[in-house]
This record gives C-alpha cells, sequence and structure tokens, in this order.
C-alpha cells in the first residue's frame, strides 16, 4: 500500500514489487498510475471498485516509475541487475562480459541503472570526448575535398560556383557521442534518480554539448567496436541497453513517468543463439539461427505449415542438430513440458534429426527422454542464469560438445 508522508510534503511513491511467475496483487492507485501500468506493457492494472486494482505480471520484467507509484517486476531466481545486462548485450556483441558492465547491484533498479552508466560514462569521458572522422556533404564555393561530379550537374547546371563537395572532418559529433548524449539525456529525465548521480548526468552531458542529439524514436547510428573507441565500449553497450528498453517522457499534467521493460523470453532466446553459434563455431558446419523448414507437403503456399526452432546446425546442408530455448522452464508456473516436447518432436520430424536439445532457463539435471514408437531423443539441458557468465558460458561451450558428439555418435551408427 502506498506509504504515509509527513504533513505538507510530497507524497511517498509507493513501491510495489512482484515476481514475474507470481499471480498478481490487490493494490490501491490512482486512476493515472494505474493508466501508465497498462500503457507501458509491464502489467496488467485491472479495477476492483473502491479504488482498488489487481496488478497482474504479463511476461515482461523491468519497472515502471510515475510520481506516485513504482511497480518492479522481477525475473525469476530473483536474477540481479549485472546479470539481466549481460543477457541483454552479449547477443549484440558476443565479445562482451559483464566485468565490462559491472552493474552497481542496488535494490532500486532505477538507481543501480543510472549509477552504472554514470560510472562507465565517467570512465569512457576520463581523457576527454573522443573524436574520429564523420564524412561531410557539403556545398561550398572553394573546393574542399572531393567533388560529388553527379550532384554538381543535376543540381547546378552550367554553374561552377558553389560546389559539391565530400570531405572528411575530425570532430566530436560521432555515433559513439552521440549514442553515449542519449543514454545519459534519457536517464537524466527519470524521475526519482537520486540527486547525486542527477548532477552527475548532468555534468557529463554538459561535456557532450556539441554532439547531435538523437530524435526519439530514431535508429541508433551504427558504431564499430576497435582500439581507438575501447575506453567507450562498456558505456557505449550499457547506453545501447538503455536506449532499446527504456523511456521516460511526460506524461499527463506534465508528470514525468519512466518504464525500462524487457521480454525475458525473447532475451533468453536471444543469449542462447548468440552463444551456441559462437560455441559451435570450434566444430565443422555452420550455425543457423530461426531456421524456417516445411512441417507438410503442400501444393499451395496457403496449406504450407512451417516450423522455426531457435537454432539448426547444418554439415553439408543437411540439418544436423536442432535447439530450441525455453525460458520457462517445465516446471515454471505456466509452462508446458509436453507441449514442449510436442514442438521438439515436430523440429525432428520435419527435419530428419534425430535429436533435439531443449535448453531452458534454471538450474537442474540433464534429461534424456527417448519419444515412444520414434528413434528420436530429446535432451532437456537446463541454464542456470544465477550461475556467473563465465560459467553460463561454459555451460553453454558443454551443451554444444554434447550436442556435437551426438551427430558424431549418429554418425557412426549410420543415421
Amino acid at each position: 500500500m502506498r506509504l504515509a508522508s509527513p504533513a505538507g510534503s510530497a507524497p511517498a511513491r509507493q513501491h510495489i514489487v512482484l515476481d514475474e511467475l507470481s499471480g498478481g496483487t490487490v493494490e490501491k492507485l490512482d486512476p493515472d498510475s494505474a493508466a501508465s501500468l497498462n500503457s507501458s506493457g509491464l502489467a496488467k492494472a485491472t479495477p476492483m471498485g473502491m479504488g482498488l486494482f489487481r496488478i497482474e505480471p504479463v511476461g515482461m520484467v523491468g519497472s515502471v516509475r510515475t510520481p506516485l507509484v513504482q511497480l518492479d517486476v522481477r525475473p525469476k531466481d530473483r536474477l540481479g541487475l549485472s546479470r539481466l545486462l549481460f543477457l541483454l548485450s552479449y547477443a549484440g556483441d558476443q565479445g562482451f562480459r559483464d566485468d565490462t558492465v559491472a552493474a552497481d547491484e542496488d535494490a532500486e533498479l532505477w538507481s543501480a541503472l543510472a549509477a552504472s552508466l554514470v560510472q562507465l560514462a565517467e570512465r569512457a569521458l576520463q581523457r576527454g570526448v573522443l573524436q574520429g572522422y564523420v564524412t561531410v556533404d557539403d556545398s561550398l564555393r572553394t573546393v574542399k575535398g572531393r567533388i560529388r561530379i553527379s550532384d554538381q550537374i543535376s543540381r547546378r547546371p552550367g554553374m561552377l560556383v558553389p560546389l559539391e563537395v565530400s570531405y572528411d572532418e575530425f570532430t566530436e559529433d560521432i555515433p559513439e557521442n552521440r549514442i553515449l548524449r542519449a543514454a545519459l539525456d534519457r536517464m537524466s529525465r527519470v524521475p526519482g534518480v537520486r540527486p547525486d548521480v542527477l548532477s552527475r548526468l548532468r555534468q557529463l552531458k554538459g561535456k557532450l554539448d556539441g554532439v547531435t542529439r538523437l530524435h526519439a524514436g530514431a535508429p541508433l547510428p551504427p558504431w564499430r567496436a576497435s582500439r581507438m573507441n575501447l575506453r567507450y565500449h562498456g558505456a557505449l553497450r550499457l547506453s545501447e541497453v538503455v536506449l532499446r528498453n527504456a523511456s521516460a517522457e511526460a506524461g499527463e499534467g506534465k508528470q514525468q513517468t519512466a518504464s525500462f521493460v524487457v521480454d525475458m523470453g525473447k532475451v533468453f532466446e536471444d543469449f542462447v543463439g548468440a552463444a551456441l553459434r559462437r560455441a559451435m563455431a570450434a566444430f565443422p558446419g555452420e550455425m543457423r539461427l530461426q531456421y524456417n523448414a516445411m512441417l507438410n507437403e503442400a501444393v499451395r503456399d496457403s496449406d504450407r505449415l512451417t516450423v522455426r526452432p531457435d537454432a539448426v546446425h547444418l554439415l553439408g546442408g543437411r540439418p544436423v542438430v536442432v535447439y530450441d530455448a525455453q525460458y520457462r522452464a517445465g516446471t515454471d508456473q505456466g509452462a508446458s513440458l509436453s507441449a514442449d516436447h510436442f514442438q521438439m518432436l515436430a523440429y525432428c520430424t520435419a527435419l530428419r534429426v534425430p535429436t533435439a536439445w531443449l535448453v531452458y532457463a534454471g538450474a537442474g539435471e540433464v534429461k534424456l527422454r527417448r519419444i515412444l514408437n520414434t528413434d528420436i531423443d530429446i535432451v532437456e539441458f537446463p541454464l542456470d542464469l544465477s550461475r556467473p557468465p563465465s560459467e553460463i558460458l561454459a555451460a553453454v561451450a558443454d551443451l554444444a560438445e554434447q550436442s556435437w558428439g551426438e551427430v558424431v555418435r549418429q554418425a557412426s551408427l549410420g543415421r
């Protein structure tokens, strides 16, 4: 329930914490806060009368903050922010490690996220703002760089000046600084960030005053990791996580709201795919993610049924092993062990693969299940996300080695 506040002071923010697999809770909310929760995509707030709302998770994790309410939906197994950032970032950059982005493990997500961004940005800018070369297209009265002949003829036929030219300029206005400035700006607009952290955010933004602002909703400019921007790597990876998953804006009545919402099922699927592809690179063949295959024989396109496993390893162009990632383990609330195995059976049948690997998020032992009246095996392989990142990646490497060993064994049997 909402906490009491001293007379004459602003009302304390009500803090609600849910587990993503919980059935929800009943709380007293104001209508604006309930509307913010519903629009965030993090939870569903259903009115029950007398100002009470039933708040239920909807399969996402993260945090929504309004002037009066903060709702946190935390991942199963009590994963901390460092582990969440590791999973989010690894799929985007296979060289990512948690020691590159060491999150401040604060009990409150927004303070932890803001403090972590500040720490990494200060480290990135400690030796000054990074500069680099960018190509500029301009119209000048003198030659600079090279003349764009085709543009000159099409835009200014018969004219000698101004000249359409392109040249390289050494500047601070490069993609790395644009991304970092946008993330700092977004976090500085989150309501309730600690004053000391907010002050540091503003100081860092001041160092990037000469950098172009990214418009809301605009795609992030591409950047390439190199030795020259090495000191920026951690800050950029966290900045991309913030910009892709967090929002901060003025709601109705100019009240600031903020949300950080991620789909853990998609995060886990992307992570397993990226980590498996790297691990399987040690063996012959090639790994393909989100592999499309036909399930039935059909003459017309409208009659075709398809399957799409998360990852398939091919040898000589033929599928030899199939994987699927399921964030919800069979024992989790809302999960269906039978449905997962039906799906894997369909994959094996369509791809003519004798063994499928079902990767679950959770602790436990590896289990092999032989499907009755078939030669198909389905292996349940748990991946404990509460372990340190190095151990998680070691487990994926073990998965790759075991699955390749099964491919070799099947080949020796002539299957």
